[in-house]
C-alpha cells in the first residue's frame, strides 16, 4: 500500500526570510509580517508567530497591523523566493529521505516514501527527524503520514499535532472528522458549502454526487476520491538538472524478475556512459519502478566512494530486486544518480615497484547495502588515557589518522560498552580480587597482574583531578582472562567510589 508524507511548514515565508537575512533579519522576537498587495490595498500576506500573538492576521490592511503592533516589522512579501526555497527543500529531501519528493505550494513538501520508511527507522522516527532537522535550520514543520497525499495534507495541517502516523487503512476514519478545507477546496467552494450546512469531510462523504457536481463542478468528487484512496494521485518528483538520469518505457508491461535484472544492466551501462561524459562517478543511485497502476516504487544503493563501473553497479542494484512487487507490471524504470562526485581514472602501480594495497570498497559497497551503511563501520584510536575514550568509530573507507595506541600494559580485544560492576574480595590497597561475581556467576581468580595505574583527565574534566582506576589483569579456574578495575586508590575517598567494575575480556 503507498504511503505518503506530507511536510507542512507553516510560517515557511517568514521563517525562509530569517534564515536568508541572518544578522541583518529582525530580532527573533521582533514581530515581522510579509506585506502583499490586494487591489490597490497593501495587505498581510505571511507573519510570524510573534506577530500573530499580537492580533495581527492574514489579509488585515498593514496600516491597520502596524497601529494595532507599534514596532512591526513590514517586509515585501516575495512568492517566487519562496517557491524556489520550496524546490531547493524538495532536492534536500530528494538525496535524504525518498526519490520521490515534490515541492507542494505554497507551503509544503509531499514524499512518497513507500518502502523507504525502514530505512530512517520506522514511520514515527523518520517523522520526528524530519521535523527535528528543520526545525534546528530554524523552520517551524508538522508531518503526516498516510496511504494517500490527500490525507497525508489534511492531517499534516488539521489534526495540530507536530507529526501524525495515520496507520494504514485508517485514512477514511481520520477524514471523516476534519473541516471542510482539509480536502483541498477553493474558499468560495467552501464557503458555498458551508451555506448548504456541510461542516466537515465525513457530511460530504455521506451525500449524493450528482447534485453537488450540477452545482460546484467535479473538483469536490474528485478531491473526495484522492483523499479516500479511490483514484490515485502520483507525486511527480522533482528533478535537478545536475541530476545524470537515464529511463526505459516498456510498450508491455514487465514483471519477471529476469527481465528486471536484464534492463538494469542496461540503464546502467547508458548510466555510466553519460557519467564518464561528465568525468563524474556515482555516490548514489535511485532506480524508480512505474507501475501501470499508477504507482511507483524505488530502491537505493550507495557507494563508499565514486563508482562508474557498470557491472559493480549493477550488482548493487540487483542485489535488491527482491524488494520488488512488481504488481500487475512496470512500464517505466527510471535510474538517478542522485549523489555523483568528480571522479579521475587512477594509473595502476606496478607490483615489481610498490605493492598495492587490496581494494575492498567494492566488499564495504556490498555490505553496506545489504545490512545498512551505519552498520558498517571500522575503529580507529583516539589519544586518550581513559580506555573507552580511546577508541572511536569512523567510516569503513575513512583515512587513517595517524593516530595510535601507547602504552605496554596489554588491552583486551573486547572492551565493554560501559564497565559493568562486580562484587569481589580483595586486600586493600593494591592486591587484586581473590573472587569476583560477574552477571551472577562467581569466578575464582587463578592468576591475577596489575594493578596499572591510570588518572583521569584532569586536564580536560575538573571532576577528574584527584581520581584514578587500578586495573589487573586476572584469569579465573576455567582460564578465562578478564579486565577488573578498582575505582580508586583503596585508600583515599576523593580517588574514587572504591567499588570494583569488570571492563574487558582478553581472547
Amino acid at each position: 500500500m503507498p504511503r505518503v508524507v506530507s511536510l507542512f511548514l507553516p510560517r515557511w515565508p517568514t521563517d525562509r526570510l530569517r534564515r536568508k537575512s541572518g544578522d541583518a533579519s529582525p530580532p527573533p522576537e521582533a514581530p515581522l509580517v510579509l506585506a502583499g498587495r490586494t487591489g490597490r490595498r497593501r495587505t498581510i500576506a505571511a507573519l510570524d508567530a510573534n506577530a500573530q500573538s499580537l492580533g495581527v492576521g492574514v489579509g488585515m490592511a498593514v496600516a491597520k497591523a502596524q497601529a494595532l503592533v507599534p514596532g512591526l516589522f513590514v517586509i515585501d512579501a516575495d512568492p517566487v523566493a519562496d517557491q524556489e526555497g520550496l524546490e531547493r527543500l524538495a532536492l534536500w529531501a530528494l538525496q535524504r529521505i525518498s526519490p520521490v519528493v515534490a515541492a507542494d505550494p505554497p507551503d509544503g513538501l509531499v514524499i512518497d516514501t513507500t518502502g523507504a520508511d525502514h530505512l530512517h527507522g520506522g514511520e514515527a522516527v523518520m517523522l520526528e527527524t524530519m521535523v527535528q532537522k528543520f526545525a534546528a535550520s530554524g523552520v517551524e514543520a508538522r508531518a503526516a503520514i498516510a496511504d494517500t497525499w490527500g490525507a497525508a495534507h489534511a492531517a499534516a495541517r488539521f489534526l495540530r499535532r507536530q507529526t501524525a502516523v495515520i496507520a494504514p487503512g485508517d485514512t477514511g476514519a481520520m477524514l471523516r472528522s476534519l473541516p471542510l478545507a482539509a480536502l483541498r477546496l477553493d474558499g468560495e467552494t467552501v464557503t458555498g458549502l458551508r451555506t448548504l450546512g456541510f461542516e466537515t469531510v465525513g457530511d460530504l462523504k455521506d451525500q449524493p454526487r450528482a447534485p453537488l457536481t450540477l452545482r460546484f463542478g467535479p473538483e469536490i468528487g474528485r478531491r473526495l476520491d484522492q483523499a479516500f484512496g479511490v483514484i490515485g494521485e502520483p507525486v511527480d518528483p522533482i528533478r535537478s538538472p545536475e541530476l545524470v538520469e537515464v529511463r526505459r518505457v516498456f510498450g508491455e508491461p514487465i514483471g519477471a524478475a529476469d527481465t528486471i535484472a536484464r534492463y538494469i544492466g542496461k540503464l546502467v551501462d547508458a548510466l555510466c556512459l553519460e557519467l564518464e561524459k561528465r568525468g563524474l562517478g556515482a555516490r548514489r543511485l535511485d532506480l524508480l519502478f512505474h507501475r501501470v497502476d499508477n504507482t511507483m516504487q524505488f530502491i537505493r544503493v550507495g557507494t563508499a566512494q565514486p563508482v562508474r563501473d557498470p557491472k559493480r553497479l549493477a550488482r548493487l542494484l540487483r542485489d535488491k530486486i527482491e524488494t520488488v512487487d512488481p504488481g500487475f507490471g512496470i512500464e517505466i524504470m527510471v535510474l538517478v544518480a542522485i549523489e555523483s562526485e568528480a571522479m579521475h581514472d587512477r594509473q595502476a602501480i606496478s607490483s615489481l615497484v610498490e605493492p598495492s594495497e587490496p581494494d575492498v570498497s567494492n566488499l564495504v559497497d556490498v555490505l553496506a547495502n545489504r545490512v545498512g551503511g551505519h552498520r558498517l563501520y571500522r575503529f580507529t584510536p583516539v589519544q586518550s588515557d581513559v580506555p573507552e575514550r580511546s577508541v572511536a568509530r569512523v567510516a569503513a573507507l575513512s583515512p587513517e589518522t595517524g593516530a595510535t595506541w601507547e602504552g605496554d600494559w596489554p588491552r583486551p580485544p573486547r572492551l565493554l560498552a560501559r564497565p559493568e560492576p562486580v562484587e569481589t574480595m580483595a586486600l586493600l590497597p593494591d592486591n587484586p580480587p581473590v573472587w569476583f561475581t560477574w552477571r551472577g556467576i562467581r569466578r575464582r581468580v587463578r592468576r591475577a597482574d596489575g594493578p596499572e595505574r591510570i588518572r583521569g583527565e584532569w586536564w580536560k574534566r575538573d571532576a577528574e583531578l584527584t581520581t584514578v582506576r587500578d586495573y589487573f589483569r586476572v584469569e579465573d579456574e576455567t582460564g578465562e582472562r578478564y579486565w577488573l578495575f578498582r575505582s580508586g586508590d583503596g585508600e583515599h575517598e576523593d580517588s574514587g567510589s572504591q567499588k570494583w567494575f569488570l571492563h574487558g575480556i582478553f581472547a
